[in-house]
């Protein structure tokens, strides 16, 4: 099914990289004109220049309100309006409650869950009446925790109960709006080397990421891009407050 979602506009954040730049690219090749953000400058404007006349690239530090107002107003002057918002931006840094300090924790929550909510909200008066999908990336790190990802963990969990809240919230106000969370396992991207790179032994970690994946290896970028399309798309419209683990049965 081609051009799933022509004529619609996207906002994807930490879309620079990783599963961001894999979303990115599949929404543009089913029809829709996509912002991308992240604190990439030089990264996020190549591939925005790479995509065409349908990708727009704004720096972004979804910490930031000023930046979330920047970025979603760059979707409605250059495209006109706004239909879908991923919220992907994240860091995953490794530590037990031992280890991680304050000063790490607060800002793996600042970026992974504060980021999330501020797209949540700052979203809505772009989308509301008119209707759109927000899809959160969440991690199968909210399901299944691990002893040396507790601010991962806590941070992860935390969006998959905001976006029940916020899906409640978009519904009884009638707003049209919906707000799914997807939940990857392991996936082969840029963040995950860079987890591996703060470990003493990263290619015993690594094969403990694909032992604990039933289905015998980690995922792609592209596999959790097609979910988005998905959520982003009218096949999805029954679908609200929903978990979607795409994590090779990881969390099992």
């Amino acid at each position: 099914m081609a051009q799933r979602l022509s004529g619609k506009v996207a906002l994807v954040t930490g879309a620079a990289s990783g599963l961001g730049e894999a979303i990115g690219r599949r929404f543009i090749a089913e029809g829709a004109a996509v912002v991308l953000t992240d604190i990439d400058q030089a990264t996020g404007t190549a591939l925005a220049k790479e995509l065409g006349a349908a990708a727009r690239f704004q720096h972004h530090d979804v910490t930031r309100e000023a930046d979330w107002l920047d970025a979603l107003n760059l979707a409605k002057t250059a495209f006109g309006k706004l239909d879908i918002l991923v919220n992907n931006a994240g860091i995953t840094t490794m530590g037990s409650v031992e280890d991680l300090t304050v000063d790490q924790f607060r800002h793996m929550l600042d970026i992974d869950l504060i980021g999330v909510f501020l797209g949540c909200k700052h979203c809505i008066p772009f989308m509301k009446g008119a209707g759109g999908s927000v899809i959160n990336i969440a991690s199968m790190a909210s399901i299944r925790a691990r002893p040396d990802l507790v601010g991962y963990n806590a941070a992860k969990a935390g969006v998959t109960h905001l976006t029940k809240s916020v899906a409640l919230h978009y519904a009884r106000q009638g707003y049209r709006m919906r707000c799914n969370s997807v939940h990857p396992g392991v996936i082969e991207t840029a963040m995950i080397r860079k987890v591996l790179a703060q470990v003493p032994d990263p290619d015993e970690i690594y094969a403990g990421f694909v032992a604990v994946h039933p289905i015998g290896r980690i995922g792609q970028a592209h596999e959790i891009g097609s979910i988005a399309v998905y959520l982003a798309s009218d096949e999805s419209t029954f679908a609200t407050g929903a978990e979607f683990v795409v994590d090779g049965g990881s969390s099992l």
